[in-house]
């Protein structure tokens, strides 16, 4: 019989905040960015403003991004960007997701 890794270990290290593709979506975005509007973040991932908004709300919850409000001219923006610990949580599970795919 083929020896078969054990992929326990690394199946237990993917981040459950992350494991839904829309999510994991938006981090692999924010953390290549210092932040990004709110609507460049939405075209670049083709959601809805309302899809969007819930997505991040959650990620926002959980400390893995901050939303900051303002204006430009008169009008109302925000500005996402990944927190440290959005960045370490996406670092990892990106190496879970490698170790589950190409165990050694």
């Amino acid at each position: 019989m083929t020896d078969l890794p054990h992929l326990g270990g690394a199946r237990r290290e993917l981040d459950s905040n992350l494991t839904a593709p829309t999510k994991l979506t938006l981090m692999a975005v924010l953390v290549h960015l210092d932040d990004i509007e709110f609507g460049a973040l939405r075209d670049a991932t083709d959601l809805s403003d309302s899809a969007l908004s819930k997505q991040l709300s959650s990620l926002e919850a959980i400390g893995y991004v901050a939303l900051r409000k303002g204006y430009v001219g008169k009008r109302p923006r925000t500005w996402v960007r990944a927190e440290p610990l959005g960045r370490t949580a996406f670092a990892a599970h990106v190496a879970a997701l490698q170790a589950v795919i190409r165990p050694n």
